[in-house]
């Protein structure tokens, strides 16, 4: 579950669809759909873009330009355009050569699938005649209230929009969308059409769940990537772009664009940040510690005390295998571990290896062995403390829920009390990733795995982005490619580009047994010999969600709070699946909502919940304090049993995928 996903990563804006628009003028049959629009423009409106290029030439024959046009150099333009060949042969190249070498396989499967589920929808509509009438009816009388709209404007007259994007769709923020009729009919067209997109789906009767939601998810991929903003001639801004650099910013985009395919082995690896701003060690990940144990899979890391005193129970990270642990450890100003230190807590975190095939029978068991548990050896042997606070994350917080009830049926007491941070136990409403998993996709895809011995980060990085592909693909196709911009530095987005494979045996088991078969709440998992149940695990638990999540939804995470056998306090953090946790108490952002137990469903929880201004972190400090204050004075890593391997933070966390 590469969190990578992970949100702007750090834009914790919610993945949405652009559905809240202004209704569709005239009523849809069957709240149907609505087809082809007439001709899409009157010779008028060509005529007006047309203008603005031919002003935007002049200058180039030495004649005034056109007030505010850009200034074209014609000679400089096409050597530009001839440089732009020449660099699109680069990108062919470096997507061609891994494909020859058959490096490259397995590629027509996800397309397959695409063609599969949209074919039922088509099938659906097509099959009565008089519904596939009605469909065509609607979208045309879609499309002709906005050919009269654009009539009526062209002639002077007022005219309101047939459509409009959402207030917070950025794609379409340039004012030239509205100002200019051309770019506005354009615009509003694909609104339209893509209303149309998703109603057509959605009123598409006969479909089981599963394929219903593959299909929602497919169209607004679709739409996304057809947007009119991510075209140079359908963009007013790319337009301008082009014309003043005379082409420029396409060879640079270009120049971009091959390196990137290049850097993903013949895949597009695209930039989310200026990775040269940014050193595991350097500026990030920087608490001071050590390394203090390692085995095949983690090493364990114990921060240096910042205080004189700490909290007598030390704390245990268990990050996902995913991604790198340094989410909760960036800069020091957004490092939650830092802060921890901070507040008095002797904290200990697992850094997961960066799997290769030797690793690859490593199970989902193996994962429990050799990370938390053998780390509570070690975390109880370097304190002299039996008794600790646990925390997981993602799917490092599912791992530990499997970690929990296996001690508990071995009554092993160690962990007195545990922090989830935006995971599931049930997966019920386990979000957009389900639609990757169904026994099909599961079968194809351990076939792949079965070559290598694991998953490459990259195709799961893929799969998360894709999630929120109007946050973390298509504005940074924009911007790199076409605009030819190299991306600002961010700290998130460089974490969120920093990914790990995963061993073939415990992806499996994961994918399978929490998000196929979903046998962990149901009490069907078995780990170790042992039968596992939730409900055996009595100790306070503090469960974390976060409202705009799109990896693990609020939705899910307070489901999963009812199936814990002792007192859970659920929390609902503000923003995303990454700045919904990362969110230090300075600067004062988002809210969280606190209100006890997670009874009844989310929206009524929310509905009388307390909204709280800013960070849930000194809420969950106070809260782990509560559970026992008893201070000891502070701990050096290593507490003189173990000593320490290197400095924090670590060799593992710095292996590249």
């Amino acid at each position: 579950m590469n969190e990578k996903s992970a949100q702007t990563a750090g834009n914790s804006v919610a993945s949405k669809k652009p559905r809240s628009r202004k209704p569709v003028r005239g009523k849809a049959p069957q709240r149907a759909a609505k087809s082809a629009p007439p001709d899409t423009r009157s010779a008028s409106a060509f005529a007006q873009a047309a203008d603005v290029v031919a002003a935007a030439a002049k200058p180039a024959a030495k004649t005034p330009a056109a007030e505010g046009a850009p200034v074209v150099n014609v000679e400089q333009f096409a050597r530009n355009f001839a440089r732009l060949v020449e660099e699109s042969g680069k990108a062919v190249a470096a997507y061609l050569k891994p494909r020859e070498e058959g490096k490259v396989k397995g590629e027509d499967t996800q397309v397959v699938e695409v063609v599969k589920t949209l074919g039922q929808v088509a099938e659906y509509w097509l099959a009565d005649p008089q519904r596939a009438i009605d469909l065509q009816t609607s979208i045309g009388r879609t499309y002709l209230d906005l050919w009269a709209s654009a009539m009526r404007r062209m002639t002077g007259e007022p005219a309101q929009p047939v459509a409009e994007p959402d207030a917070k769709d950025r794609r379409f923020a340039d004012p030239e969308w509205s100002s200019n009729l051309f770019f506005d009919f354009i615009k509003q067209a694909y609104l339209l059409g893509t209303d149309w997109a998703y109603r057509l789906v959605e009123n598409t009767e006969g479909l089981d769940p599963h394929t219903r939601q593959k299909a929602e998810f497919y169209v607004r991929q679709i739409a996304n990537a057809v947007s009119p903003s991510n075209f140079v001639l359908t963009n007013p801004e790319l337009l301008r772009e082009t014309l003043s650099t005379n082409a420029e910013n396409l060879v640079r985009g270009m120049q971009m664009l091959a390196e990137d395919i290049e850097a993903g082995r013949g895949h597009l690896k695209i930039r989310q940040s200026d990775s040269s701003m940014f050193e595991v060690g350097r500026n990030l990940a920087i608490t001071s510690g050590k390394v203090i144990y390692q085995n095949e899979l983690m090493q364990l890391i114990q921060y240096s005390p910042a205080t004189e005193t700490v909290l007598k129970r030390p704390v245990l990270i268990v990050p996902p295998w995913i991604n790198k642990y340094y989410i909760l450890d960036l800069t020091p100003e957004k490092s939650f571990i830092k802060w921890c230190v901070g507040q008095g807590l002797t904290v200990f975190v697992i850094s997961w290896v960066n799997p290769d095939a030797r690793l690859a029978k490593k199970a989902f068991e193996d994962y429990m062995r050799e990370g938390p548990l053998e780390a509570l050896d070690v975390v109880t042997k370097a304190t002299g403390e039996a008794k600790v606070h646990a925390i997981g994350y993602c799917v490092g917080g599912t791992l530990l829920g499997v970690t929990l009830a296996y001690m508990a049926a071995k009554r092993d007491e160690r962990i007195i009390s545990a922090t989830m941070f935006a995971a599931q136990v049930d997966f019920t409403y386990g979000g957009d990733l389900l639609v990757f998993i169904d026994e099909e996709q599961l079968r194809t895809l351990e076939r792949q795995m079965e070559e290598t011995g694991y998953l490459e980060g990259q195709k799961m990085a893929v799969a998360f982005n894709m999630m929120r592909s109007n946050d973390l693909i298509w504005p940074y196709v924009v911007n790199n490619y076409l605009k030819g911009k190299a991306p600002f530095p961010f700290d998130l987005l460089y974490w969120n580009s920093d990914a790990t494979r995963m061993p073939a045996a415990n992806h499996s088991f994961y994918l399978r047994s929490c998000y196929l078969d979903n046998k962990l709440s149901k009490g069907e998992m078995v780990i170790g010999g042992e039968p596992l149940d939730l409900g055996k695990i009595t100790i306070p638990i503090y469960n974390l969600a976060t409202r705009e999540d799109h990896i693990s939804p609020a939705k899910s995470v307070f489901l999963g709070s009812k199936f814990f056998g002792g007192e859970v306090k659920f929390v609902l953090a503000g923003s995303g699946h990454i700045a919904g946790v990362v969110n230090p108490p300075e600067p004062v952002k988002y809210f969280y909502w606190s209100d006890g137990p997670a009874l009844g469903n989310l929206e009524s929880w929310i509905a009388k919940a307390e909204q709280r201004p800013g960070s849930w972190w000194p809420d969950w400090a106070q809260w782990l304090k509560d559970q026992d204050p008893a201070e000891v004075p502070a701990r050096q890593p290593g507490g003189g049993k173990f000593k320490p391997i290197e400095d924090a933070p670590g060799s593992y966390v710095k292996m590249r995928d």
